[in-house]
């Protein structure tokens, strides 16, 4: 469950840090997205952990939750990416203007 709270969380500050760079504050943009990055950190540390055990011969139960906790995951991850560049080419008009 740690992984979608946490994935849930680096999406929604990514999202937070694309309204605030288009509000100016950049600063506050820079934090949101590294609070972003230290969920995703969170998520994929539980993540490594369960594959891990796999390889140990632990067998993981794929379970509906699992794939619906990597699937917030992999979509945290996307948005996570294209904040940043969303981000940037906020900056990059900003400082052109």
């Amino acid at each position: 469950m740690q992984i979608i709270v946490n994935s849930g969380e680096a999406r929604s500050q990514s999202l937070n840090a694309i309204n605030e760079a288009r509000q100016k504050n950049y600063l506050k943009a820079d934090e949101l997205m590294k609070t972003a990055k230290e969920a995703l950190s969170r998520a994929h540390q539980i993540q490594t952990e369960m594959i891990q055990e796999e390889i140990r011969g632990n067998e993981q139960r794929v379970s509906m939750i699992m794939v619906h906790a990597q699937d917030h995951l992999m979509n945290a991850l996307t948005v996570r990416d294209l904040a940043t560049e969303i981000i940037d080419i906020i900056k990059d008009r900003d400082y052109r203007e």
